[in-house]
């Protein structure tokens, strides 16, 4: 009996070669993350970049007293900071809450640490470094400076 060239390409090419794609494009979930307010946001869009994912809260003072450094380290070119309500305020209540505290970086609508296995943070502010390959380098507490964040990624 001849195995006719169809079926062996069927069953010894194509079958294989979709298992492969299978299991390549199953550890591939495209992250995205709903910013307040405003289209959502690929995290692989930031590869590439240094990224600071900021808690802060309204009561918190030194929240407050670091969000224009925040906004000046956010115009850099090779960073991007993303701002987390702490308080899990959401819709026009967050968008309004952002601009009277004078945010200029992005908000973001939920909290993306679960998505990462990041743990809640401790105390306020807190912020999660974020290397350009995608990974944690560190958590840090208390408001953080340009200089500061400057020295600790090396640029």
């Amino acid at each position: 009996m001849q195995y006719p060239a169809s079926r062996w390409f069927r069953d010894w090419i194509l079958r294989p070669g979709l298992l492969v794609l299978i299991l390549v494009s199953a550890g591939c979930e495209k992250i995205e993350l709903e910013r307040a307010g405003g289209p959502k946001m690929n995290w692989d869009q930031l590869r590439g970049q240094w990224v600071l994912v900021n808690y802060w809260a309204e009561w918190c003072k030194p929240c407050l007293e670091e969000i224009p450094e925040l906004n000046e380290i956010d115009k850099a070119p090779d960073i991007a900071v993303l701002g987390v309500n702490f308080d899990d305020i959401k819709g026009k209540q967050l968008e309004a809450l952002g601009e009277r505290m004078g945010i200029e970086y992005t908000m973001l609508a939920e909290d993306p640490g679960p998505r990462f296995g990041w743990k809640t943070p401790v105390a306020l502010p807190a912020t999660f470094v974020v290397n350009p390959d995608g990974d944690l380098l560190e958590a840090r507490f208390g408001p953080q400076t340009e200089d500061e964040i400057r020295a600790l990624i090396g640029g």
